[in-house]
This record gives structure tokens, C-alpha cells and sequence, in this order.
């Protein structure tokens, strides 16, 4: 019984949480209330706060929880959190290894992408998280920071802006991707993509 109770109220802050992200998208984070995600989710605005003391705590679940699953980030007592095969890819160095890290951070944009565009809209209606989508690029920043240092390569000074700029660069195209008319294919835009991470981190 208890196991069953328990899988229920995963269910039910599973469903708040997509209700939510899709009402944000639709909507707008600004345009959105509890009442609306608690009824998207069938259930009452009671429940919604019985799982999230606030609209903003639920859009902070949705970066902290399924985008970091996304991206296959984990805890990190360093950085927050981390992704573990980001920083083993840097370190690797090789064009198979950075080519392939990069097809499937691309094949879970479209889990990603809305995650970040809702948050950033969020981020302007509440200012408690405007930190909150930049969190985890510092923290990216920070993994490719490891994997040069693990690999000697670069002086610690130019290690985090080379990953700046890799990050900025991904994030761009991630977030443009989709309605951009660059005259690439999928495969192209990845190898461009590819030739200027290792220009930039070997």
C-alpha cells in the first residue's frame, strides 16, 4: 500500500510538472497560473502547493530535474552538477569522440530546448530565477574546464574561456537549430559544429 501511495504521488508531481512546461510553452510562464497547471494535471490548486510552494519552485524542478536528466548531468559537490562524459570527451580530445558527444547531446535538444526557452522567459517575470538556466551552462563551462585540465592542455587561465566559447557556440545552435535556414544538413551543422570544438579545446 505504501508503495502504491507513493507511486501516486509521483504520477500526480510528474503530471504537474509537464502540465507545466506545456502550459509555459503555449501560454508563457507570465500568462500561466496554479490553477491552470493544477487543472491541465486534473487535479486541485491544494495539491498543486502540497508538491511546489510556488510557480517558480516548479519551473526550478523542470531545470533542476529534467533538464539535468536530459543533458545526463549528476550531482557534483564541485560544480553542482556534472556531466561526466562531457568531461571525459574533452579530455579524449579526438574528433570521433567530440563528434559523437555532440550527436547525442543534439538527438535531446528538443527535450532541452523548450526546458530552457520557458526558463528564460520565467527568468524575466521572476527574478529569483534569472540564474537559474545560466546555472547549468557555468556548470557545462566547468566540465569542459576539467576535462582540459585532465589533459594538460591550455593554461589554466585560457582553460574556462575556451569553454565559454564552446558553450556559447552549442547554445546557440541548440536553441536556433529548429527554424534556422543555415543551408546545412543535421550531419553538416555537426561536423561544422565539431571542427570548432576541437579547434577551440585541442
Amino acid at each position: 500500500m505504501a508503495n502504491l501511495r507513493q507511486a501516486q504521488k509521483q504520477m500526480t508531481r510528474r503530471l504537474l510538472l509537464e502540465s507545466g512546461l506545456e502550459l509555459f510553452k503555449t501560454k508563457g510562464y507570465a500568462a500561466t497560473t496554479v490553477d491552470d497547471i493544477a487543472t491541465a494535471a486534473g487535479t486541485t490548486r491544494v495539491t498543486f502547493y502540497a508538491y511546489f510552494p510556488s510557480r517558480s519552485e516548479l519551473m526550478r524542478a523542470l531545470i533542476d530535474e529534467q533538464l539535468n536528466e536530459a543533458l545526463q548531468r549528476v550531482g557534483s559537490p564541485e560544480h553542482g552538477s556534472t556531466a561526466l562524459g562531457l568531461v571525459a570527451t574533452v579530455a579524449d580530445g579526438t574528433p570521433a569522440a567530440v563528434t559523437a558527444w555532440l550527436r547525442r547531446t543534439a538527438d535531446s535538444w528538443p527535450a532541452i530546448r523548450p526546458i530552457i526557452r520557458v526558463g528564460r522567459d520565467a527568468a524575466v517575470v521572476d527574478p529569483e530565477l534569472t540564474d537559474l538556466v545560466e546555472r547549468w551552462l557555468e556548470e557545462a563551462i566547468s566540465d569542459i574546464e576539467d576535462g582540459l585540465a585532465q589533459a594538460g592542455r591550455f593554461e589554466p587561465h585560457q582553460r574556462r574561456f575556451r569553454g565559454v566559447l564552446a558553450m556559447a557556440e552549442l547554445d546557440y545552435v541548440a536553441q536556433h537549430w529548429d527554424g534556422a535556414d543555415w543551408k546545412l544538413t543535421r550531419e553538416q551543422m555537426l561536423e561544422e559544429l565539431g571542427a570548432s570544438w576541437l579547434r577551440l579545446l585541442t
